[in-house]
Order: structure tokens, then sequence, then C-alpha cells
């Protein structure tokens, strides 16, 4: 048996539709802080066995395989019958040499590694070990029936339980450990629940006491984590809980925010110390913000990197760059590909598209720049536009370092504006604008600037 496959490993149950969604979309695709809740119990499972799960899918969840090909492997369960059946799937991909298997449904995303790992641990010599939850309301879920000694003789779906059977608080939270030789053996004597006619992975514990090898438990407290995602309710509590732990570890690690329960902030989002947040921020994908940069009331930071003491508010940035020393907004607009130079200054709906603002530029309000570059110290007056599209293709605009753009100037590229080069208030210009030229007019004309004073 080679050294791997003497770890656990890791087999998820994610055949089923999750018909309380009440969505087209498979239960575990639903995003949960910008991603697959699905996404959460794979790294979990990875994490505990240092293994690459096998994903247990059904016709009708296949769009998993997709989406996370790169990170699983996959079974299939051609027709979904409960969870034992699911697991006889995974056995027909699993090899003989693999002697543990970690099993987990895929609709846990908040379940801790290292409570994984424990399980595994739990089980020693015993054919499974299964992890329980003192439940505060045990609902729908399965109760754990235990027998005189303590020792746990077996588990009972709620749609098959007695009336004093459903007063037990201790539930299954449906993740096990197995020796695989064992399943192997045990697996085919599953039979059909008189209530629904699926295979139930919990029948086994029955099986393992009657074998006189009684599954080992490991029990642990009601925190919300163990709970399976059924509906979109539970799905907002898992965010808020989410949420919650993600917020706790920045304000730990020196971040600081206003109003932590309305900071939305995805897992794969970075934020160094002495990060200010205001109420009411999103902050989406691989978004790095670095120190002593303070985001605004009202803005969403989506796939950003921003640099050192910047000020973000109430505006929206998209997968764009920022240096350091940068104001933004209110109400701005940075679309993907931007790229906003140090001590540049972007004011009111102000809006950029692809773009190369060099250091110290001053964007000013209601004006937008689309496929430019834009070279140090440029003034951009209020209402200019780059109309950067011919009908056919979009064009560039280049703007030399310290132009002067004048308010409400038409840029029609693909056009150049030389170094130092002014134009005139409501200038259209259509051609090349010479270093240290004036443009003015409709359309624009070229001439030399009148000197003033101090010139």
């Amino acid at each position: 048996m080679s050294p791997s496959d003497q770890r656990a490993l890791p087999v998820i149950m994610a055949a089923g539709l999750g018909t309380r969604m009440r969505s087209r979309l498979p239960k575990l695709l639903h995003p949960l802080l910008g991603r697959p809740m699905l996404g959460y119990v794979i790294d979990a499972a990875r994490e505990a066995t240092d293994r690459r799960p096998l994903v247990v899918y059904s016709p009708a969840t296949a769009a998993i395989c997709e989406t996370f090909a790169d990170a699983a492997d996959f079974v299939l369960q051609d027709v979904p019958s409960g969870t034992g059946d699911a697991v006889r799937a995974a056995l027909t991909a699993i090899p003989d040499s693999v002697a543990e298997l970690l099993v987990m449904n895929g609709d846990v995303p908040l379940v801790d590694p290292a409570l994984l790992a424990a399980l595994i641990a739990e089980r020693g010599d015993a054919p499974l070990a299964m992890l329980t939850v003192e439940a505060v309301d045990p609902a729908r879920l399965g109760r754990v029936v235990r027998d005189a000694s303590g020792a746990v003789e077996r588990i009972v779906e709620a749609k098959d339980a007695s009336p004093d059977e459903l007063g037990l608080s201790e539930v299954n939270a449906g993740l096990y450990a197995f020796e695989t030789g064992w399943l192997r053996t045990r697996i085919g004597h599953l039979s059909p629940s008189p209530a629904t006619g699926e295979l139930y992975l919990t029948e086994l514990v029955r099986l393992a006491t009657a074998d006189r090898r009684p599954a080992a438990s490991l029990v642990v407290p009601d925190d919300g984590t163990l709970l399976g995602i059924n509906d979109r309710s539970e799905l907002a509590e898992a965010a808020h809980l989410l949420q919650a732990r993600t917020n706790e570890a920045h304000l730990l690690a020196g971040v600081t925010m206003d109003d932590p329960s309305t900071a939305w902030i995805e897992p794969t989002v970075q934020l160094a110390q002495d990060v200010v947040l205001e109420a009411n921020v999103v902050l989406r994908g691989t978004t790095r913000v670095a120190e002593g940069t303070r985001i605004g009331s009202g803005s969403q930071v989506i796939d950003t990197v921003i640099g050192r003491d910047c000020r973000i508010w109430a505006s929206v940035l998209e997968s764009s760059e920022v240096e350091d020393e940068v104001q933004i907004g209110p109400f701005a607009h940075l679309r993907p590909g931007s790229s906003i130079g140090r001590g540049a200054k972007l004011g009111n709906f102000a809006e950029v598209k692809n773009s190369r603002l060099g250091p110290a530029v001053q964007q000013h309000h209601v004006s937008y720049l689309g496929d430019a570059d834009v070279g140090e110290g440029v003034n951009i007056g209020a209402g200019t536009i780059t109309a950067n599209y011919d009908g056919r293709r979009k064009q560039r605009t280049r703007i030399g370092a310290r132009a002067f753009i004048g308010v409400d100037t038409m840029l029609v590229a693909p056009v150049t504006v030389g170094e130092g080069a002014k134009t005139g208030a409501g200038a259209v210009v259509t051609r090349d604008v010479p270093d240290r030229m004036l443009a003015v007019g409709v359309p624009a004309r070229t001439r030399i600037p009148r000197p003033t004073s101090g010139d």
C-alpha cells in the first residue's frame, strides 16, 4: 500500500439538486460570499486530509464538474436514491488500496478542517466514526439512538422516527470516517427506507452494531456550522456567519471597520494593517488594499489592487490598479483595465475604462476617459469625453504630460494631445494637437497659445 493511501480519501456527496432552494441552479453552486458553497467544502476536505476529494454528482448537478474541474475528481450517481447509494457509486471509483474514507455532505461550507481531522482520529479501530450535534432545534435531522451503555446503536431518519425518537436532541451531522474494507463488505446490505425507498448511509451504524463493532462518535455543540444548507434562508444565515468569521480575522489583524455588520468582504480579499472601512462597503474577488487606505461608505471594490494612503469615496472599482495616495470619488467608476498613477485625483462621476492615468492627474467631475493614455500632471476638465468608438472598433487617445484639457472637451479617437498642450472649453478635437499648442473650436483648430503672465 502506498503511503498516500494511508491518508483518508475525502468523498463529498453532491448529487442532490436541492429543490428547497427553488432554483434552476444546483444548490451547491449557489454563491456564499462570492464563491459556490461547494468550494468551501472541497477546501476543508483537502486541508484535513491533504488529498484531492472525490465528488459524487448526478445528471442534475453535472455543472459542478466544470466549475471544480481543477479541484476535485468526480464520479456519477446515475439516479440519486439516497446517501448510501451515493457512497456505493463512489466506491466504484476508489482503488482497493485506499484504507480510509472521509465522507461529507457538500452543503456544510462552514465546517472546520480541524474538526474533520479530529473525526478521522476518533475512528481508531472502529469500522466508522460519526460526528453528532446536540441540536437546539433537531427539526428534520436524523436522530442518534444510543444503548443503555451510551454507545451509538443506530440513527433514525426523522421521516422514519417514532414520537419518542423525535424527542431526542442529538442529531447526525452527516460527516463520517470509514474503514474502507468494512464499508465495501457492508454497503450492499443497506435496505430501502419504508418511507422514501432511498438507501440511507446512516443504516451502516446499525450494521456496525450488529457486527459487534459499534460506531465511534464525536459529539460537538450546536454552533450552526455543521447544519446543512437547504434553502435560501439557511444560505443567508450561513453567509452572515461566514461574514462575521471573515471580518473578525481582519479586525484582529489591524483593520478598522466602522460597522462590521455591514462590511461584506469575500474570503479572497487581502487587507493590510490600518485600512479603514466605513459602513456599507463591499470588497470582492482578488481585491488587495494597502496600509492607510480608507474605503468610504457605499463603495464596491472588485478584483482591484489599491495602494497606500488612498481615499475611495462612494465609488465602484472593477479589475483595476490604483497606486499610492490616490483620491477617487464620490460616485466615480473605474471599469476593467484601468490604472491610476500615484497622487491622482478623480472627482464626482468621473469614469475611466481600460486607461492609464499617470501620476498627479486630475480628472474632474462628469468626465469619461476610455481607452486612453494620460501623462503625468494632466488636468482633465469637467465634462471631458474621449469618443473612443468609431463604429467598428475602439480607438485610443493619448494625452501628453502636463497637458490641460478644458471643460467639455470631446477628444475623437484616435487622437494625440501633445505635452503641455491645451484645449479650449467645448473644443471637439479630431486631429492631433502638437506639444504646447492650443486647440479651440468645433472642429478644433490649433494655434500657438497667447502668453500669460508668468510665462
